[in-house]
């Protein structure tokens, strides 16, 4: 089978999600609350066989496609949502979630007649008790001043959009006429366009970028066009090892009866499968997760995969860093977002991968010599280069606050990490806690650093040699005179700069609370269990 290639763009995945900073979406669909009561179940009740449960903790999270504006927002997006809420109080405690999490409610439509759709899910002990839902589905003939202002505010609001997120659960938000407005919009003024719907049909005629159903919704798409549709549809499955082929079939046959260019059917732990009008076709795997929780991963993987279309990656790239960002977002619990780091740094452990070999050193991109010769170039058009090093084992607040006052020196950062082997010596054989891989990558990820190094001895001497930067910055607890590679970084024509400790914090008392609150938690443990 053919294969997707695309638009290439210029960068990296990690420039393309960077730029998610950059633009504005439209997102239109339910707004949703979901509440989760959690607590431990200690008796039965004297009036009735049910477990009593004492009340531990309440979390109350947008859902829906309010899910998929707070992943867009979480992702550093201007995100305008349009959608209908009720005057009532799950209405307001979402409109609260909804700014807590940097979402506007101001283009939310309010109707007194419409409940506010609530989900509330009720735990004992870490296990689904009960679910209560509130909400019926939107008639648009019974709450006709709502459904005009939907297609007032989606005029006003669709020129100031650089894309459209689409997210149907079919409750009536998304109405027909909406729909022949969007079109009609879409025709003067094209935009990247994403339709994440459980009703594909409904969108029949609308030119999408691309849709996102997952197979069973993909096949339910299909079955009831052919007027044949069951139950069991819905729940069709593939064999693991051999249906690819089916899975190809089916989304032929959505590009068949859809306007969308693009097809991008999901299947959960196996990845996603691309197919676009030119016959090319893709299968991107997943990365296994264990304990996988999917409740709102489809919103993650719509939200990034949108972004990093309208950033200006081909189909395959955006579809890698959508599936980072739903393998993220299913190790989190309940209605979960997935933040613009989070995404950055597995993007960037991905880029790392790729671009790495098991020495670091043999690689091109990461070789001192290529970063030297680079540097240099950087000099001579008047840059000034700061250099600093470290483990950089755990990431914490101090190393965030040092790095940005080291950026601050200069115009071009770069960060010498140690090895796994340097730290060993340095550190003890329990360190480093995690790899030189995982430890480059993440360091590259962050905003204040442009380059990282690995370095091998004890001291970056050899390196500062090498690169000859301008500054060479060190934490408050070093002194000129201990410094070993002093002579270097004066050999290089350059200066020191040793500044002040952010607080208390180190990676060292990080790792000594984390051993503490296990041994405390070990002890509880083996206390219950008596």
């Amino acid at each position: 089978m053919p294969t997707i290639t695309g638009k290439r763009t210029a960068g990296s995945l990690l420039d393309l999600v960077q730029r998610f900073r950059q633009l504005r979406v439209l997102v239109i669909g339910e707004a949703m609350l979901d509440t989760y009561l959690e607590g431990d179940a200690t008796r039965l009740c004297s009036e009735g066989p049910v477990p009593v449960v004492r009340k531990t903790a309440e979390y109350r999270i947008p859902g829906g496609a309010a899910n998929t504006a707070a992943n867009l927002a979480a992702l550093d997006a201007e995100v305008m949502f349009l959608s209908i809420v009720g005057r009532d109080i799950a209405g307001s405690l979402l409109r609260e979630a909804l700014r807590e999490r940097e979402v506007s409610d101001t283009w939310l439509v309010e109707d007194a007649s419409v409940p506010t759709h609530h989900k509330l899910r009720i735990l004992a002990n870490g296990q689904y008790m009960v679910r209560f839902d509130e909400g019926e589905r939107l008639d648009a003939a019974n709450a006709p001043d709502a459904q005009q202002q939907m297609l007032t505010r989606l005029e006003e609001i669709y020129s100031r959009c650089d894309l459209v997120l689409i997210s149907d659960y079919c409750y009536g938000v998304v109405s027909e006429q909406l729909i022949e407005r969007l079109q009609a919009l879409h025709a003067s003024q094209p935009k990247v366009l994403l339709i994440d719907s459980k009703a594909l049909h409904r969108f029949q005629t609308l030119p999408a970028t691309i849709v996102t159903p997952n197979y069973q919704e993909a096949c339910y798409h299909i079955s009831s066009q052919k007027r044949v549709h069951t139950e069991g549809n819905r729940n069709t499955s593939f064999d693991k090892a051999t249906d690819l082929e089916q899975i190809h079939a089916v989304a032929q046959q959505l590009l068949a009866q859809l306007a969308t260019e693009q097809v991008a059917i999901t299947l959960a732990e196996r990845g996603v499968f691309l197919l676009n009008r030119q016959g090319e076709a893709l299968h991107v795997p997943a990365h296994p997760v264990d304990h996988a929780n999917d409740v709102g991963a489809g919103d993650s993987f719509a939200s990034a995969m949108a972004l990093a279309l309208a950033a200006g990656g081909s189909t395959e790239e955006a579809a890698q860093i959508a599936i980072d960002a739903a393998s993220i977002a299913v190790t989190k619990r309940w209605t979960a977002v997935v933040q613009h780091q989070e995404l950055l740094q597995r993007v960037s452990l991905r880029e790392y991968a790729r671009h790495t070999s098991a020495t670091h050193a043999e690689n091109e991109h990461d070789s001192p010599a290529r970063l030297a010769a680079l540097l240099e170039t950087q000099k001579r058009a008047g840059r000034k280069i700061v250099f600093t090093n470290g483990v950089f084992d755990i990431l914490h607040a101090g190393h965030m606050q040092f790095l940005q006052q080291a950026r601050a020196l200069g115009d071009v950062l770069v960060v010498g990490i140690n090895s796994d082997n340097s730290t060993r010596r340095l550190k003890g054989t329990g360190r480093p806690i995690n790899s030189e891989r995982d430890r480059m990558a993440l360091v590259s990820a962050l905003d204040m650093v442009d380059h990282v190094v690995l370095f091998d001895e004890d001291t970056p001497t050899q390196l500062i040699r090498l690169l000859r930067p301008d500054i060479h910055v060190k934490g408050g607890d070093y002194t000129y005179e201990a410094l070993p590679e002093a002579e270097a970084v004066r050999e290089a024509g350059g200066r020191i700069v040793i500044l002040p400790l952010a607080g208390s914090i180190s990676t060292s008392s990080v790792i000594d609370r984390i051993t503490a609150l296990s041994a405390q938690e070990s002890e509880h443990y083996t206390g219950r269990k008596r």
